[in-house]
């Protein structure tokens, strides 16, 4: 007997290269709309001019960008009150994969703006601190910065030398932090130093005296990124420049946590982004007479390709999920950013691959997007620092010293 098609069988769509996984049915509608609303901004903003950006090592008009990414509600999107979107952690995170996918630079401008600068304000400030920043950052009138790396202390932030001693009811900060996105061009810098009570976390005014924010050059990673050191010299803060509502390293900790998950979404657009130039590219490059797509070698990269990226987007959706409803661990995200972005730089390779010598030009975004990845590899965690944190949680025994 021939076997009946069964009623549900009728239903079943059909296969979407875009989205084989079907992911898109576990969005709803408020979550399709805030995605498309970021990838036209991106498309129509970012896409036309990113090569241009990239190669001249600059993001030119980045105040102006960041006043329409607050009006599209991007800047601190996941905050509630003070002017922030109040959206969902999952739509957060799809706002990281489109921003991502146009350029890492951009979803780092984003990223350090809403989950460091302003989150910082926002979950350890003083009311007054949160009035008097918050609403402008999140309309991008005021771009923000986050101070915790320094030159000599990265993965050991507990190290820093940075240090604020009180002078009377004032603070005196000294000491340089490295690597800071957004730091030349930051209305305010959210500044971690040690004191005598521990660390703790500053709000300084771009324009105080002893405060000067030297860019980098000569990046070959984030190039439409500004990137800059934080330099402090006897810089004198009143009493009500400190974070409040926090002590120790959980302070920048915690910020951190919110901006890796962010990456865990975002490395995954830029994957897409070289997954679809490869895709595309393949369908109509012909060697030996036909469309390289066709041979068998091909199309097993491109499977691999699209495993790996719609695995890591799935599990991305499942930790914003876990997010949403309070239930998100810090080694939950340090799973997500060590995957996504280790598979997200493999993607882009094997692109490369199947670009040839195409894939080296900024015709292409291939290239431009392994590059900035390479960046996003070791910022906000090495893979080392979460490979580590993994093991403690699965073994109980910190490694870490």
């Amino acid at each position: 007997m021939s076997a009946q098609p069964s009623a549900q069988s009728s239903t079943v769509p059909p296969f979407d290269p875009g989205d084989p996984l079907g992911i898109d049915d576990l969005l709803t509608d408020e979550d399709r709309a805030v995605r498309e609303t970021v990838r036209r901004w991106a498309a129509d903003r970012v896409l036309p001019h990113i090569a241009q950006w990239y190669e001249a090592g600059e993001l030119p008009g980045i105040r102006e960008l960041a006043r329409e990414l607050g009006s599209i509600g991007a800047l601190g999107m996941s905050l509630q009150g003070y002017g922030c979107a109040g959206a969902s952690a999952v739509q957060y995170g799809l706002a990281c994969l489109e921003l991502e996918a146009a350029d890492s630079g951009i979803r780092s401008l984003v990223s350090v703006q809403g989950s460091l600068a302003m989150y910082a304000i926002w979950r350890f400030g003083s009311e007054e601190q949160k009035q008097q920043w918050l609403p402008r950052m999140a309309s991008g009138e005021v771009i923000g910065c986050f101070g915790l790396t320094e030159p000599d202390h990265g993965s050991d932030p507990a190290g820093m030398r940075t240090y604020a001693k009180r002078a009377g009811t004032d603070w005196v900060l000294n000491g340089r932090k490295m690597w800071i996105t957004n730091g030349s061009v930051a209305g305010v810098a959210v500044v971690w130093a040690g004191t005598d009570e521990g660390i703790r976390g500053f709000l300084v005014p771009a324009g105080t005296p002893g405060l000067s924010t030297p860019e980098i050059k000569h990046k070959w990673s984030l190039r439409a990124s500004v990137t800059s050191e934080l330099v402090l010299e006897d810089v004198r803060l009143p009493a009500d420049a400190v974070l409040p509502e926090v002590t120790g390293l959980r302070g920048p900790l915690g910020c951190l946590s919110h901006a890796r998950y962010g990456i865990v979404w975002g490395s995954m657009g830029a994957a897409r982004a070289s997954f679809e130039a490869a895709l595309d590219y393949a369908k109509v490059r012909e060697q030996f007479g036909r469309p390289i797509g066709g041979f068998q070698l091909t199309q097993a990269k491109l499977a691999d390709m699209a495993v790996e990226l719609h695995k890591g987007i799935l599990l991305a959706h499942h930790l914003g999920l876990r997010m949403d409803a309070g239930r998100l661990r810090p080694e939950q995200i340090s799973f997500g950013k060590l995957n996504n972005v280790r598979e997200a730089i493999e993607i882009c390779r094997t692109a490369r691959t199947i670009l040839g010598a195409n894939g080296i030009s900024l015709e292409y975004p291939v290239m431009r997007h392994a590059t900035n990845l390479e960046s996003v590899l070791t910022y906000e965690g090495t893979v080392e620092m979460h490979q580590l944190v993994l093991g403690k949680a699965l073994t109980g025994l910190d490694a870490f010293r």
